[in-house]
Parts: C-alpha cells; structure tokens; sequence
C-alpha cells in the first residue's frame, strides 16, 4: 500500500554541502525505498526549494528537498514469530537485547526478514508506531550487521522521546569491547578526528585527519576514549567509551590511527582464519532514570572475539 503525494526533507547539519542525490537517499531512510528515491532523481522528479536541480548540485543546510514520489506506507517491519530474541533486561518502559553478529538491526526493504526488528516487533507488538520509522520499532540506535551486543528499544513513544534526548546528550552510557593489534597501540588515549561522510565510498566514513580534510568535507566532531583491557600475543583488547557516537565512529578512528579493527575489511583491518565479521561487541548500556526507565546491562565477549585474546 502507498500513501499519496509528494515527500519533503529538510537537510540537517551533517548533510551540509553535500551531492543532492546523495543527501536525498540519505535524508529519506525509513520513510522511502533507496531505489524509489534513485528512480526519482534519475527521473529529475527532484527539487530544491521548489526548483529542479541536478542530482550532482550541492545542497545546503535548511534547504527542502521535494521528492515526486509517494510515501511506503505499508513499509513496517515484518513480525516474526518465534524468531530467536535474546533479552538481557525488560521493564515496563525498556527493553535491552543482545544481538548476534551478522544479523541487521532493522529491515533496508519492505517486506525483508531477519533482522532484529522484526524478531522484536514479534515478541512486542506494542512497539508499532514508536521509533525513528515503522521499520525500527522502537530502536533507540543501530549496531552494523556485524557488530554484535546491546541494543536499547524503547515500549513507548514518550519512553522513546525521553531515551532520544538522553542520547542526543550523551547521558546514555555505551561502551564497547574491540580487538586490534597490540604493537604501537597506547595503554589508554582519547582519538578526537571529526568525522565525515566518504567523498568516494558511500559505506565508509572519513577520520579527517588532516586540516585540508576538514576543509573540503565539513566533518563532526567526535571523541572516542579508550584503554587497553589486555594483551595477548599480537592483539589488544580494548574498551572503548563512545556515549556520543556517530555512524562507523570506533572502527574509522582506530583505522586512523593505524590500528584497524581485526576483521574490518571495509577499513583494513587484518584477517583471522576462521572469522568472519569485524571484532566490535556493543558491551555496555547504562541509564540513570526512573523506576522502570533506569538501566545497567552487560554483555560478555563472544567466543569468536574471546578466543583471539585468550592466553
């Protein structure tokens, strides 16, 4: 089903100077399907402030993109019952669950299965209709696919809201477990490079290094503190405090640094035989609220992660 008319989008403060199309697909997430969104552009049914502009024009901050497609309506997650759904902490108002490397937080298409969405929209239908989309039924964040560990889901729209404002201003805490190589890495440190999207791979974001880097790309900030837990033969595994993160955060600073995540392909990260996704595990997530809405969950390393750090 589909709902009629047109959809706005105003562009925020991370989109600022950038492509048109590329701000479109990324303004529209949850609420158009990335192909319809790229159908629009290639179809020129896309404006700015009211007036055609090519896909390749660069586009402002508070400047409403116009795209001449119907909104999905019909576009929430898909309930799976009896789809596995492993809960470390539930009260009236929250939710945390653990999930396993390699499956999806949230749907990308209408109608996609497997994701952790859809486990939870099966196991708390309530969740209908809170969050960011219909298809992240009350998801307070992400983790990448393959990036495993806890994830907060909020039972209510106010609880929602409360939780939103929360980790907008950092009062929600996040930690994470990694493993990268031990030679040259500091026993503790803070990496602080502003981050951008990438001018040239889309699944990538930039660690502006360099000062012409923050010229050119209009990064944010970002801070990632850490300390090395322990050594073991060539690797570290190291906590990390990222209350304030923003998309691919630790696993683009610790490339900077030259200290990649073990498994990162996507940002060189070295190879281990016998593992296949990247060494990040969501540890930690902590809130101090009310009675039902503060929380402390833990989350031990998996055993594929575990094992490169053993003695």
């Amino acid at each position: 089903m589909e709902a009629s008319g047109h959809t706005d989008l105003t562009v925020t403060d991370p989109l600022d100077g950038a492509r048109l199309d590329k701000a479109a697909v990324a303004l529209a997430e949850g609420k158009l399907s990335r192909a319809k969104v790229k159908k629009a552009i290639d179809a020129g049914e896309v404006r700015v402030n009211g007036r055609r502009r090519p896909k390749g024009s660069l586009v402002a901050k508070g400047d409403v993109i116009t795209i001449e497609a119907e909104l999905d309506a019909d576009d929430s997650a898909v309930p799976e019952p009896g789809a596995p759904l492993v809960v470390r902490y539930e009260s009236s108002a929250v939710v945390v669950v653990d999930k396993p490397a390699g499956q999806p937080t949230a749907p990308l298409r209408a109608g996609e299965k497997g994701t952790l969405a859809n486990a939870l929209i099966a196991r708390y239908p309530e969740l209908a209709g809170v969050g960011y989309s219909p298809r992240e039924p009350g998801l307070l964040h992400r983790l990448d696919t393959d990036t495993s560990g806890l994830v907060v889901v909020a039972r209510s729209a106010e609880v929602f809201e409360e939780l939103k404002e929360a980790l907008k201003d950092g009062r929600i805490a996040k930690q994470y477990l990694l493993v990268c190589a031990s030679d040259g890495l500091a026993d503790e440190g803070s990496i602080a490079f502003p981050l951008a999207s990438h001018p040239k791979d889309q699944r990538r974001v930039l660690a502006c290094v360099h000062p012409r880097d923050v010229m050119r790309n209009a990064p944010r900030p970002a801070e990632t503190k850490f300390h090395v837990v322990k050594r073991s033969g060539e690797w570290a595994l190291v906590e990390v405090d990222v209350s304030k993160a923003l998309r691919h955060q630790i696993r683009a600073h610790f490339a900077a640094i030259e200290h990649p995540l073990v498994g990162d392909a996507l940002y060189g990260g070295p190879k281990v035989e016998g593992l296949a996704r990247h060494a990040l595990h969501a540890s930690r997530v902590a809130f101090k609220g009310g009675p039902e809405l503060s929380f402390d969950v833990r989350s031990t390393l998996p055993e594929e992660l575990a094992r490169l750090v053993s003695p």
